[in-house]
């Protein structure tokens, strides 16, 4: 790992294993600093490899491309969580990888993530490991009902995901229960969701930025509005839970804290993400910093200033078709920024682009992407 003694200067190599939307935001920050950047992605022509000075077009787990990914870069990141670690390990000693491996471990496996949560008495839902139907019996009589039934690795966008509100609930799961590993975990009634961003630079600050509040449709992302719309102490809390989990895990780079906020105003992390954030994306427009430079310079070695917000932001993703609705309406809306992430194929409930409107009102904001609603 770099201990920036030095930190790493432009023109220098950043590469990027991964090679979507986020790789491609990372990469058009790094360009704009003067970095070259290369990717590593399966597809031919990925969203970060339109942008990349070169693309290496390849499996994530194929060594021998990661390899070369590593020999022609003097930084290595990831935009992506499921990384294959011992491959990662394999190239440590032919770059530097500043967010290290171990990040990974954590984040990328749902009972060590929260396992490592409570353990650094950050706020978490009771929790239990289950592999069996039995192990889910006694997990739902130390725990209760209702909960949440998850893989403990992969998934997202609440695919690997089961809702347990009852016996007639284990009939749907008790196929796949022998299949791999689960987490069950005590549903929480919250009022909002909520997410920050958060990093340490160089100089070893902790930055964080500001706290967003976020509606999903079918498990998805789909609104964000900055500043989140509950009170100062909540905002505070949670920004400094992002700065305790930024600590307890020597962090570089950015990471994404995703948080449940009860009728009480406490808080409690639902998941980590060890990369830039869909709900930082209204960051671009709306802060001095945004939340890509902000990893790019973290991993380089870099100072951040404070994160400042210059006005409020909402940022609405566009799925699937939506992308083309918003391509056809956008003469008339001057005001949207609109990002599209040149994805090849059009496909039902991904994320093909976002766009994020700012202004002083929150209620102008909604409307105009009301569209997408």
């Amino acid at each position: 790992m770099n201990n920036y003694s030095s930190p790493v200067l432009p023109p220098a190599t950043i590469g990027i294993i991964g090679g979507g939307q986020l790789g491609q935001m990372m990469a058009l920050s790094a360009k704009a600093m003067g970095y070259k950047v290369g990717v590593l992605d399966p597809t031919d022509q990925a969203p970060a490899g339109q942008v990349a000075d070169f693309q290496i077009v390849a499996a994530y787990d194929d060594l021998t491309a990661l390899k070369r990914l590593a020999e022609k870069s003097d930084v290595l990141t990831y935009e992506f969580e499921n990384v294959d670690q011992n491959a990662l390990k394999q190239v440590e000693n032919l770059t530097s990888i500043p967010q290290g491996i171990e990040l990974l471990t954590i984040t990328s496996h749902r009972l060590r993530e929260k396992t490592f949560c409570r353990q650094h008495g950050l706020p978490v839902t009771p929790f239990a490991s289950v592999q069996s139907m039995a192990g889910l019996e006694t997990a739902i009589q130390k725990i209760g009902q209702p909960g949440l039934l998850k893989t403990v690795e992969g998934g997202y966008d609440g695919h690997g995901q089961f809702d347990i509100n009852d016996q007639t609930d284990w009939n749907v799961i008790e196929s796949e229960i022998d299949q791999t590993e689960w987490i069950y975990e005590l549903k929480q009634n919250f009022v909002r969701e909520l997410s920050v961003m958060v990093t340490r630079d160089g100089k070893d600050q902790v930055i964080t930025f500001p706290v967003s509040e976020n509606r999903h449709q079918h498990h998805i992302l789909h609104t964000s509005i900055i500043p989140a719309q509950t009170t100062d102490a909540v905002k505070h809390k949670a920004q400094q839970i992002a700065i305790n989990t930024a600590e307890a895990l020597h962090l570089r780079g950015v990471l994404g804290i995703e948080l449940f906020e009860l009728p009480s105003g406490e808080l409690m992390i639902n998941e980590l993400a060890p990369r830039p954030h869909n709900s930082g994306h209204y960051s671009i427009e709306a802060c001095n910093i945004s939340q890509f430079d902000a990893h790019i310079r973290s991993i380089c070695g870099l100072a951040i200033p404070p994160i400042r917000q210059f006005e409020p932001a909402v940022m609405v993703n566009l799925l699937g078709d939506n992308l083309l609705a918003a391509r056809a309406d956008w003469p008339a809306h001057p005001e949207w920024h609109l990002h599209d992430y040149g994805k090849a194929e059009v496909r039902e409930r991904r994320k093909m682009g976002h766009i994020t409107v700012t202004g002083p009102s929150i209620e102008a904001l909604l409307l105009s992407v009301s569209q997408f609603r």
